[in-house]
């Protein structure tokens, strides 16, 4: 059925009833559920309330919350924090330096020495920017709804606090040790990273789990790994001299050749490893070249008859664990020593997001969860592809405790125009997370 509304709230009051019975009919029965009296308890509390956690996802889907719209993210911020303190957690705000020119943090908590501690990630920003095209919270049919940052990550966000809310309700998180911490700049993290993100490291280091609510990638995979992010700088230098000198050793080869001969190398030696990816995102060559790296823009000047004395290559890397990164460094190091004739390069590494790497702590959690899965009636869950995924901010944490990805909303188009989310999917992705946290807690 086809939903035309000016009022996602009109339509909820319309029709709760219809969408308390499809959302219940997609989520596995109770009875059959492996799950003891409390935990069923909660499961019918997640179903109850959805109309009021979709009614959450559109007030704030509506908000923009670009990375550099600092008010924005502080609206949206103080919206989940209010939240979160229904479900029983302190919060605060984390400011970061004005010279960073990020909106800060919300943070919650819950303090006990009760079972594990657990450190559950999301962030308040989307890549959507105010002066972008505007495309506010509409259902498309009665399963799917559009809106920037719907699904990353602000339905992620609705799910962890759904659960909460519901495991608040039962008690179930007396005793915990449990911080909430969404990030105000996930999708442009403020540089220094060892400034903008040196609380939330310091308080992951004292928890035991952290789970992200970054997007599934489907109802039964989560994420045990994922890849890293970092960047390189090459330039390149040759001798300028008239065209018909090219090749010789008069003239060399030029830069504009030595580039392409070490990109084409990089290719050649190391494209065949997995997990390993470096994608050239800019060129520029010529007899002039003046490179903007704030603006990721160049300005070239060159004719077809001057051997290029001056070329630069922008490009990222991407690696599932700190050695590849640094191997592949080193082969990329070699190759830009062995220069053409008349040439000279060097490459420079800049570090981004680090890798999650796959460890058996996070194998462990992963058994966890695929119990949890079996248990509420939805199969087994695996652990998915880790080159399926960008970075993340788990992965400033991966290293110093066990974790799990993607435990967040189901959508497709995410970063573009258009985006969505499957809102059927998300009283079994509350359950879980809500089952998840409790178990851990339990342990």
């Amino acid at each position: 059925m086809q939903i035309l509304h000016s009022s996602i709230k009109k339509y909820i009051k319309m029709n709760r009833a219809k969408i308390l019975l499809a959302w219940i009919f997609f989520s596995p029965l109770i009875a059959d559920a492996q799950l003891n009296s409390v935990e069923k308890k909660v499961v019918a509390y997640i179903d109850e309330h959805l109309p009021e956690t979709i009614e959450l996802l559109k007030k704030t889907t509506d908000i923009n919350s670009g990375t550099l719209n600092v008010e924005g993210v502080k609206k949206v911020g103080d919206i989940f924090g209010k939240e979160l303190e229904k479900a029983g957690f302190e919060t605060t705000w984390v400011r970061l330096p004005d010279s960073l020119r990020r909106a800060g943090h919300l943070v919650a908590t819950r303090t006990g020495n009760k079972g594990k501690k657990i450190f559950i990630i999301g962030h308040l920003d989307t890549v959507f920017e105010p002066d972008m095209p505007a495309n506010p919270f509409r259902m498309l049919n009665d399963s799917t709804a559009t809106g920037q940052g719907v699904n990353d990550m602000k339905g992620g966000d609705v799910i962890a606090i759904l659960a909460l809310q519901a495991l608040n309700q039962f008690g179930l998180l007396e005793g915990s040790d449990i911080t909430v911490y969404f990030t105000g700049d996930e999708e442009r993290a403020g540089h220094p990273v060892e400034v903008s993100r040196a609380d939330f490291i310091e308080r992951a280091k004292r928890c035991d789990v952290a789970l992200g609510f970054e997007g599934a990638s489907g109802t039964n995979i989560v994420a045990t790994a994922r890849r890293g992010a970092s960047s390189w700088l090459l330039e390149v230098f040759g001798k300028q001299a008239h065209s018909s000198g090219i090749f010789s050793e008069r003239g060399g080869y030029g830069a504009i050749y030595e580039a392409a001969r070490i990109i084409n190398e990089f290719r050649t030696t190391l494209s065949s490893e997995k997990y390993l990816t470096f994608n050239p995102g800019m060129i520029a060559g010529g007899a002039e070249v003046n490179y903007y790296e704030n603006k990721a823009s160049a300005d070239v000047i060159g004719k077809d008859n001057i051997i290029t004395p001056s070329a630069i290559v922008h490009g990222d890397l991407r690696f599932l664990t700190a050695a590849q990164k640094e191997n592949a460094r080193i082969k990329m190091k070699s190759i830009v020593a062995n220069h053409l004739p008349g040439t000279s390069a060097k490459i420079t590494f800049y570090d981004g997001i680090p890798s999650m790497a796959p460890t058996e702590g996070n194998n462990r959690l992963l058994s966890l969860i695929n119990q949890v899965s079996m248990d509420l009636g939805m199969g087994q869950t695996k652990a998915g592809d880790p080159g399926a995924r960008g970075a993340g901010d788990i992965s400033y944490v991966a290293e110093f405790l066990d974790c799990i990805d993607g435990l967040g909303s189901i959508g497709e188009g995410a970063h573009a125009p258009g985006e969505t989310i499957h809102l059927k999917t998300i009283p079994f992705l509350s359950k879980r997370a809500a089952m998840i946290v409790n178990r851990l807690i339990q342990q």
